[in-house]
């Protein structure tokens, strides 16, 4: 799967715009849960999540008060809200994040992950509360708010973040290799899945054909992919979804500029340290900074020299690439999903139709990955 470095790309390479959205956890059988989001915008709505997110919080140990919750922008899974609060007087700043649906990591098993995470070296937003199911919350927990960009295309273009651009290669490949240095042990009470890539393979191409689609091109991938892909066992925590847009950037004049929180943690599953390497070099997540290979910002062999340095185990380069292509063809049958989970009428979102219309992306991907070894 090798070869030499082929001509421009002309369709998913110029990818401009925001976030490509939540990356849909597979399979999802189903239809999902109400929203949990307040059932109206006005200031009611708004001040019964306030006294409800205080009350939170001042049961998890914290003299604070919350003043207002601001919904943002959330992905496939996740309902977000900005949280004003004042503790000691002080504003306090914080963020509210609860599960939508059925799709990936229950948020008390998130929280649980980044607390270990961070304690272990990933730079991560502090856990500052879970919600119980008792809560009159649903499954969420509050976390610190941490300064920075987490916009890719604004932190991969402007020019306040050229300096953090030029650290993040170095400092992500650092995260993932103290990540992939947890124990196994210490996450054995978390419902992480796990498998062989092969199997996890076999897994998503069954799901695909669910979709009563043919994406011939797909199917070639899965052909390659069943050769490529190790039949071992998981050996490493994998973040499941590390990419440009599930990170906080910090500008250059920032006391450290670059990676100042990895975000998005419903993907998280046990497997093989390359599947990390190889997802954050997926075309889709250098947001038309296609010629950056590394989300945008980096080069291949940085991030493999740097995540060696940092601890993590040596990167079999062919392995590497096999996950790259098998990123590739996940975010493929993930718009695939989103796109069904509109149509179905489980969920619908404009959004996530939106979204679906990239698999002819992911196609052009998938066929310059397979002729000529990279993109």
């Amino acid at each position: 799967m090798s070869g030499a470095q082929g001509p421009p790309l002309p369709l998913a390479a110029g990818v401009e715009g925001g976030d490509a959205g939540g990356v849909a956890s597979v399979p999802t059988p189903g239809p999902a849960s109400p929203s949990l989001a307040p059932p109206a915008s006005g200031r009611g709505a708004t001040t019964d999540l306030a006294a409800t997110l205080t009350a939170l919080l001042r049961g998890a140990g914290h003299d604070a008060e919350v003043r207002a919750a601001t919904p943002l922008s959330g992905g496939a899974s996740s309902a977000t809200f900005a949280v004003d609060a004042v503790r000691g007087g002080a504003p306090w700043p914080l963020i509210f994040q609860r599960r939508e649906g059925a799709e990936g990591l229950p948020k008390v098993a998130q929280a649980a992950l980044q607390r270990l995470a961070g304690a272990h070296g990933v730079p991560v937003a502090e856990v500052v509360a879970v919600a119980a199911p008792d809560d009159g919350l649903g499954d969420g927990f509050v976390m610190a708010h941490v300064e920075g960009e987490s916009l890719a295309p604004k932190w991969l273009k402007g020019d306040a973040f050229a300096a953090a651009r030029a650290a993040l290669t170095g400092q992500c490949a650092a995260a993932l290799a103290a990540l992939h240095a947890v124990p196994l042990a210490a996450v054995a009470d978390l419902p992480l899945p796990g498998g062989s890539a092969r199997e996890q393979a076999e897994r998503l191409y069954a799901h695909y054909r669910g979709f009563g689609v043919d994406e011939p091109v797909f199917d070639f991938a899965f052909v390659t992919l069943r050769d490529a892909l190790p039949d071992a066992p998981a050996t490493v925590v994998c973040h499941g979804d590390f990419r440009s847009g599930n990170v906080i950037v910090a500008p250059d004049d920032a006391a450290v500029p670059g990676l100042a929180a990895v975000l998005d943690w419903e993907l998280a599953h046990l497997g093989d340290p390359h599947a990390d390497l190889g997802w954050l070099c997926v075309n889709a997540w250098r947001f038309g900074q296609w010629r950056k290979p590394v989300g945008g910002f980096g080069e291949r062999e940085a991030l493999y020299a740097a995540y060696e340095a940092a601890g993590g185990r040596r990167v079999d380069r062919g392995l590497a690439h096999a996950f790259e292509l098998f990123g590739t063809v996940k975010w493929g049958v993930s718009c695939l999903q989103l796109t069904d989970d509109h149509v179905s009428g489980r969920v619908r979102s404009v959004e996530r139709a939106a979204i679906g219309r990239r698999v002819s992306e992911v196609a052009a991907d998938l066929l310059h990955l397979l002729k000529y070894g990279t993109i």
